[in-house]
């Protein structure tokens, strides 16, 4: 195995510490004044989330409550929106308010999947809160209610996104470069 300099690998950096750091605490504020006086859940996708999630909530100035998921494409198959559950949910969340917080919304078919099953359970409200948006590969018209940044249709990793599980610990968001895409 190669020893590889993480930074090497990165063709562009797309959103950088400052930026992202701006955009979680103004995103922190907004979910605070919003949901005052309501303990919203936090649920998150894991694992590209997870960073932003920690981020997030340390800029949260109400009391919340946490809860995971865990999700795996259906057969391997990338795009069909059917996604099969690894983790569910620990709490129930019948009559509570959810934040659904996601590190990336592409297509919309997995996320779509996921909001229809957590409506299933009755919750009070659910709203959207996506670090990126990454519009252009949009099939399914998905409300974000709490939007970070819109990208472009470029692979990123970085602040918690992964390809093939590195990457995740980069402290910012860059496009790879794409002769590491093409390796496989």
């Amino acid at each position: 195995m190669r020893q590889v300099q993480l930074f090497d690998d990165i063709e562009k950096i797309l959103i950088n510490e400052a930026e992202l750091k701006e955009k979680v605490i103004e995103l922190g504020k907004k979910i605070s004044d919003d949901y005052n006086g309501l303990n919203p859940v936090f649920v998150t996708v894991l694992r590209g989330s997870i960073i932003f999630l920690c981020d997030l909530i340390r800029e949260v100035k109400i009391p919340i409550s946490l809860d995971f998921l865990s999700v795996s494409s259906y057969s391997g198959q990338s795009h069909t929106g059917v996604v099969r559950i690894i983790k569910d949910l620990d709490e129930n969340i019948e009559n509570k308010h959810v934040i659904l917080i996601e590190d990336i919304i592409d297509t919309g078919l997995t996320l779509n999947y996921i909001l229809g099953m957590l409506r299933e359970r009755k919750p009070a409200s659910i709203k959207v809160c996506a670090l990126l948006d990454k519009k252009v590969r949009r099939i399914i018209d998905i409300a974000i209610d709490y939007k970070g940044f819109e990208i472009p249709d470029e692979f990123v990793v970085g602040y918690g996104m992964d390809y093939n599980q590195q990457y995740r610990n980069l402290p910012f968001i860059g496009i790879l470069k794409e002769e590491i895409l093409n390796q496989d």
